[in-house]
């Protein structure tokens, strides 16, 4: 029994990595803003975790951008990207909750945390075989 050869895949597995690489970019650039912008930190960090039921603490605000940016960073190394994507889920699990706790609305906010680890995610599927791998959403059989 023979297959035949699709020539399209090569070009599917490069599109593939290609739109993985672009989506795992817009997760690194939005957690090195998230980050950096609460090592400053900004007033609107301080005063929207007071309004969140968090201390408006400076230090508490830095320690939040350093974890942020160790995910990022972790995340962003291909070695050690999976690390980065399980921690990230982490950090993202506790915004939900505190989310969830003061009401917030569930769209653009409650939610938010599922989108950016979603997309996380995603883009470490659609970039790396080990990960469709471990989680095999879509089987082919052939």
């Amino acid at each position: 029994m023979s297959y035949a050869v699709d020539s399209s895949l090569p070009s599917v597995a490069r599109a593939q990595r290609v739109a993985g690489t672009i989506l795992s970019g817009l997760v690194i650039a939005f957690l090195l803003f998230d980050g950096v912008i609460k090592l400053v930190p900004l007033p609107v960090v301080t005063e929207t975790m007071a309004g969140l039921g968090y201390s408006a603490d400076p230090a508490l605000a830095r320690l939040l951008g350093v974890i942020t940016l160790g995910c990022a960073i972790l995340y962003a190394i291909p070695r050690t990207s999976v690390l980065g994507a399980i921690l990230l889920t982490g950090l993202l699990g506790g915004a939900i909750a505190t989310h969830l706790r003061v009401g917030s609305p569930i769209f653009s906010h409650l939610l938010f945390g599922v989108y950016l680890g979603m997309i996380a995610w995603g883009g470490l599927y659609l970039r790396y075989e080990a990960v469709r791998k471990m989680i095999p959403l879509f089987q082919r059989s052939f």
